[in-house]
């Protein structure tokens, strides 16, 4: 058990969020993904596609997996609205089925940039994952085709999201208190 912080509000513990990515693994391999590629944005989601990654391999999905790094956040609680790329991947997508996993779908930005870039480079399919959806916060028409949770409009952190780069490791997700 986690010693509770007092400064942080707990939102999805740590066996609800193991309980969840076991059940997406399940959807995501109901979907028949075949061959696919796993594509994750860095950094907020590296916790969340660790666990996810493992879990798709206890249901017998054994994907690729590559890294694309992307930013709109910078230390800040709300997103930029731009969205750059920081480090690029180093696999073919061409012809390829993708699953293209994120933290969390808040604005939409940063899932719409990385899926456009992706069909550019001649993506056969690209399906998406998230663990969190906050689409109170959407500024572009984008829905994930796998969502871990729903949430309110609350800046959260814990479990690979932080905040100006700090309280990633925190095993569940919660929200900083500002007293």
């Amino acid at each position: 058990m986690v010693p509770q912080r007092p400064d942080i509000e707990v939102l999805i513990t740590e066996d609800e969020i193991a309980l969840r990515i076991a059940g997406l693994a399940q959807e995501i391999a109901a979907g028949d993904p075949g061959d696919v590629l796993v594509v994750v944005i860095l950094k907020g989601s590296f916790v969340f596609a660790a666990d996810l990654l493992r879990a798709l391999e206890r249901v017998g999905v054994s994907p690729q997996v590559d890294f694309l790094t992307l930013a709109s956040y910078g230390e800040s609680a709300t997103s930029s609205g731009k969205v750059k790329l920081i480090q690029d991947m180093s696999e073919n997508v061409a012809g390829r089925r993708l699953l293209l996993v994120d933290d969390i779908l808040d604005s939409g930005q940063t899932l719409v940039f990385a899926r456009d870039a992706l069909r550019e480079r001649g993506a056969a399919e690209i399906k998406t994952c998230v663990l969190l959806d906050k689409n109170e916060g959407r500024q572009v028409a984008m829905e994930a085709d796998y969502v871990g949770f729903e949430i309110g409009n609350r800046f959260v952190i814990g479990y690979g999201l932080d905040f100006a780069h700090r309280f990633r490791g925190l095993p569940y997700i919660g929200v900083l208190n500002e007293d």
